[in-house]
């Protein structure tokens, strides 16, 4: 009887789900990072400028929680996006100890152009799926997604 032949480790790993996710995860973020670099931007700025769009003003601390971006890393976006013009912190007429950003016309301008840029890179990263398979991964990623993250 013979043996069985085995499989270098490397042949196993495409099999994997975990490291098939990985793989496209690293891709699809270096083609969404290349996207906005070509802008002048960076992910997080998107994410605080969509966050304003969706949310309305809000305090540094909320655009944190809600964005998902650790509070240090607002504050240093939140300055190089009001030094472009694109939010503006204002005084909380709640708590004047406090300030709120506020999404200016430029802001709202540049949140477009950073749309289009994130939708041209998803056709890119998709290109290869129809759209009832595009739906059917968003779908199974989502349910993954709120799986694991509870």
């Amino acid at each position: 009887m013979e043996a069985p032949a085995e499989r270098p480790a490397f042949s196993r790993l495409p099999s994997l789900p975990s490291w098939l996710l990985a793989q496209t995860a690293l891709h699809a973020g270096r083609l969404v990072a290349d996207g906005f670099a070509a802008e002048g931007a960076r992910g997080y700025h998107y994410r605080l400028l969509a966050t304003l769009a969706e949310a309305g003003p809000s305090s540094q601390a909320e655009l944190g929680r809600r964005s998902g971006i650790h509070l240090s890393d607002v504050v240093a976006a939140l300055n190089e996006l009001s030094a472009d013009g694109y939010v503006q912190r204002t005084p909380d007429p709640s708590d004047k100890r406090r300030n709120v950003v506020v999404l200016t016309d430029a802001g709202r301008a540049r949140l477009e152009v950073l749309e289009a840029r994130v939708t041209a890179v998803q056709e890119d990263i998709l290109a290869p799926l129809d759209a009832a398979e595009r739906g059917q991964l968003v779908a199974l990623l989502t349910r993954l997604l709120g799986h694991h993250a509870g």
